[in-house]
Formats: C-alpha cells, structure tokens, sequence
C-alpha cells in the first residue's frame, strides 16, 4: 500500500528545561514519514525547502525509503523555521519565532505518479492546502488530517470544509475544545463527527489518547516514560504511526483502529526521547514491538 504525506519539513530551535538544540530537523511532514515508514515501504512526500536544507537532510529520508520526487527545492530559498521554549510541565510552550520563508509559498501540487495513494496524511498546514491536494487524490482509502489551533482560530470555515472529506481526524484536547466551543470531550467528540469525520482521535499528552467511533469510545494509555525531553513532533509521529500500521495492515475495521492508536502512541513515546526527530532515526523493529507489547500490558486484567 502506498502513502501520500503532505506537510511542513523545517528547522527547528527548541528549548527544554532538560537542553536545547538548535537546527533541528523538524516537521510535520518530517515526523510523519518517519514513523510511518517503520510500517510501510511506499511513501511519498509532498513539501518544500529552502536550498540551505542541504543533501545530507534529503538523504536521511531517502535512507528511509520515503521518495522524495514531491518534495519541491527551491533555489536561493530559505526552509521554514521555527523557535520554540517549552515549560517546567512540557505541556505548554511558547512560540519564540516563526519564519514561514518558502513555506509561505507553498502551493501543495501533487505529483501525477502520486494521486492513486490509497492512503492519505494531511500535516498541520493550511487546511485551503489541505482540501486542495484531496481534489488531486483519486479514490483514497483513507486520508486521515491534522490541524492546530492557528487555523481552528485563522480559517475556521475552511477547515469544515476539509473535515468533510476527511476519515480520521487528530487533535489534541485543547483543540477539540476550541473547535467544538464544549468543555466536555464526550461532547466535542460528537459536535465534531458531525462535522464529518467518522472517526476522531483526542490526544490527550502524558493522558493517552481517546478514540470516537460508531461502536464507542476507545481509552489509549500514555507510556509512563521518566524522562521527556522534548514533545516537539510527537503528535505528527503519533500520526505517522497511527497511519502506517493501517496502511500496512490493509484493513480498517475497530479492530485495526483500536491497534494503530497503540502504535501511533508507541511511535510517539520514542520520539519525545531525544530533541527533534533524533531518536526516530536510531530506532529499531524489535524496540517498537517491545514497546508495543508493554502498551498492552498496561491496562491488562486477568481474572
């Protein structure tokens, strides 16, 4: 099966109160391949970056088997970047500096040999982007969209728009209850629904994650990990993740759902380990399945 990914690549200047790193290759567009390609070998990335992304970068994806043919270099341009610092609880971050460069002209063009993916993920960028490359894609199987609260606030009208056509949609609390305008997540799992996804998935940090479908709700756990050191991109991986294993799988029942929430989580707790994707890039099958079968674990009860 083959997966269609579209978003942001950048570099990064992040802030912990464990360290910083600065230049860091980052992404929605990024941290979603990369997950995604532990599962599946036929990914195709839709993007662009300045020329000062330089070789080296494209080359860690290609090592990866994510073929490059969408992503757009544009010369003498300088990639998106962006700088942030996170709190003391690494739920809550402020923004230093944003500089959109050439992704403020990025027109999400889709290749020809691209449009038959049967399996779409949307990153975070603007969802007028967003409903655009849907209009390119024939037929998906599935085409599962992110957003955050820049365009919930910036474009709210064009983002229902896109949730139309969207299967799976991925937020985290704070976002669903500004979207929705509920405090209760129960509530703003149906308000959303309604507005077309039929299956939606609230992240939910160090809580987990809950999955709304036709047959109920579905209670993720997060990996009880004791050192985070930077939650920048664990969302996007966590979609990565998520996405992948469905693709891998070829089946998309409660079953398959309920399991690619434990992987998208798996993936996601490896990626907070180290500062930007770091820790994607040296991870192994076996550590993943390890994980995995201690996410089981978990909430495991036998009489």
């Amino acid at each position: 099966m083959s997966l269609l990914v579209v978003g942001s690549l950048a570099f990064d200047d992040l802030e912990t109160p464990f360290g910083s790193s600065k230049n860091t290759l980052g992404g929605s567009a990024t941290y979603i391949a990369l997950a995604a390609s532990f599962f599946i070998d036929e990914i195709h990335m839709v993007g662009v970056v300045g020329e000062d992304f330089g070789e080296d970068n494209l080359n860690l994806f290609r090592e990866r088997n994510i073929d490059l043919g969408g992503v757009k270099v544009v010369p003498n341009g300088k990639t998106f970047r962006w700088a942030g610092r996170y709190h003391y609880d690494m739920n809550t971050r402020d923004t230093i500096e944003t500089q959109l460069n050439v992704l403020a002209d990025f027109d999400a063009v889709i290749p020809h040999q691209y449009q038959q993916a049967k399996y779409v993920c949307l990153g975070n960028i603007d969802p007028v982007l967003q409903k655009k490359v849907l209009s390119q894609v024939s037929r998906p199987k599935l085409v599962v969209c992110d957003t955050m609260n820049f365009w919930i606030e910036g474009k709210p009208k064009e983002l229902q728009e896109t949730l139309q056509l969207v299967d799976v949609f991925i937020i985290n609390d704070s976002e669903a209850r500004l979207l929705a305008k509920e405090p209760n997540l129960i509530k703003c799992a149906r308000l959303i629904r309604e507005m077309g996804p039929k299956t939606l998935i609230i992240k939910k940090g160090e809580h987990g994650a809950l999955l709304f479908t036709d047959n109920g709700v579905f209670s993720a756990p997060a990996y009880p990990l004791e050192f985070i050191y930077d939650p920048t991109g664990a969302g996007d991986t966590f979609a990565g993740g998520f996405t992948g294993y469905l693709a891998k799988v070829g089946e998309i029942n409660e079953m398959t759902l309920r399991k690619a929430v434990l992987y998208g989580s798996t993936m996601a707790s490896f990626c907070v380990e180290r500062f930007g994707a770091e820790r994607l890039f040296e991870l192994s099958p076996l550590e993943i399945t390890d994980r995995y079968q201690s996410f089981l674990e978990l909430s495991r009860i036998e009489e």
